[in-house]
């Protein structure tokens, strides 16, 4: 049987949605990066991170609708949902950040934040090179795992940055227990960002192990 389905074509749009997806984080994080810049460039930055979200979800519709038609898929359905789903929660989680900094008014960010943000970009744009070179594991297959060791490098990273945020903020909140509390949530959702990133090269180490 195997070797029948091995003559059959597979369905190989899934991988330019994978790319397409993988842009829309890009944009995302680009979109989060400026939103940590402060000031009246805020509003505009939140409205296109829930513009790239929303596309980021219409993509995803589109996957799954995609692997309930198609008889033969480039690797196991269930990895493809869970690839797609990490996916979706990363750029859910820049949402849910920009949600946040909208409900607590926020409009200027500490040092931290803005190299969160940073590293989120990084990581963006590590993913969308992992999902260029999905379509062709075995030949990419050396890459696709130093990406992954890279993406672990910036979460990594993230944890000291958010430690040191949180020590320049409490430091400077003493007598402010509110503007502590906000910052605190702000800080969290943007290591959750850097996360979410993870568990996608997660997916993609997952991936490697189980189809080479």
């Amino acid at each position: 049987m195997r070797w029948f389905q091995a003559l059959l074509p597979r369905e190989q749009s899934i991988f330019d949605h994978f790319c397409a997806h993988a842009r829309l984080l890009v944009e995302g994080a680009e979109a989060l990066r400026e939103l940590l810049n402060g000031g009246e460039g805020v509003a505009e930055a939140c409205a296109a991170i829930a513009r790239h979200e929303a596309a980021a979800d219409e993509v995803a519709r589109e996957v799954f609708l995609s692997i309930r038609r198609t008889f033969i898929t480039p690797f196991d359905r269930g990895d493809i949902r869970d690839l797609t789903s990490a996916l979706d929660d990363a750029i859910d989680q820049m949402q849910k950040t920009a949600k946040s900094i909208t409900l607590f008014g926020v409009s200027s960010f500490q040092p931290e934040m803005r190299e969160l943000g940073d590293l989120a970009i990084q990581a963006a744009y590590l993913t969308l090179e992992a999902m260029g070179l999905l379509r062709d594991m075995s030949r990419n297959a050396a890459r696709l795992n130093a990406i992954a060791e890279a993406v672990t490098r910036i979460e990594n990273r993230s944890d000291d940055v958010d430690d040191a945020g949180m020590k320049a903020l409490f430091a400077k909140s003493r007598d402010r227990p509110m503007d502590f509390i906000v910052g605190a949530d702000i800080l969290d959702h943007l290591e959750k960002v850097i996360d979410r990133f993870e568990d996608v090269s997660n997916g993609i180490s997952g991936i490697l192990i189980e189809h080479l």
